[in-house]
This record gives structure tokens, C-alpha cells and sequence, in this order.
């Protein structure tokens, strides 16, 4: 593994931890009234082209970082709208 590479694993690691926090307090208060469902809407969408992007690259940090944020924001997401 490259410097490049574990920076990017690194950094992959910590911002995709960040929305644990918000998974687990939507999960358990069953309260979305405070998330915005358009913003979460294109944060799916935006993290889903990250994750092609770098599928496309061959990138596994890019791949792993945005495949796990992508099924915490999208879990976030259904819950906005099933509870919203």
C-alpha cells in the first residue's frame, strides 16, 4: 500500500464514521424533522457517483469509503421518508 493509498483510507475511514452517529440517532428516535430530505436526496446521489467514479479507477478507497457511506446516507434517506 502507497502513502497516496493509505491517506486516502485514512481519510475514507473518518468521514464515513461521521455518519454513523446520524444513522444510529434517526434509527433510534425515530425523528427525521430535522433532516432535510432534499439534501440527503443528493448526498445519496453524489456519494453513488463517487462510488462509480472510483469503481472506475480501480480505487478501493474511493470504493470502500463511498459503498459504506452510501448504505448509512441511504438508510438515513428511507428512514426520512418512511418516518417523514
Amino acid at each position: 500500500m502507497t502513502l497516496t493509498e493509505l491517506i486516502g483510507f485514512i481519510a475514507a475511514t473518518l468521514t464515513t464514521i461521521a455518519f454513523l452517529p446520524q444513522v444510529i440517532k434517526t434509527w433510534k428516535d425515530k425523528s427525521t424533522k430535522d433532516i432535510s430530505l432534499i439534501t440527503y436526496s443528493l448526498f445519496v446521489a453524489g456519494v453513488i457517483a463517487w462510488l462509480t467514479y472510483g469503481i472506475l479507477l480501480h480505487s478501493w478507497p474511493l470504493i470502500a469509503a463511498n459503498s459504506v457511506t452510501a448504505v448509512f446516507a441511504a438508510t438515513v434517506l428511507a428512514l426520512k421518508i418512511k418516518y417523514g
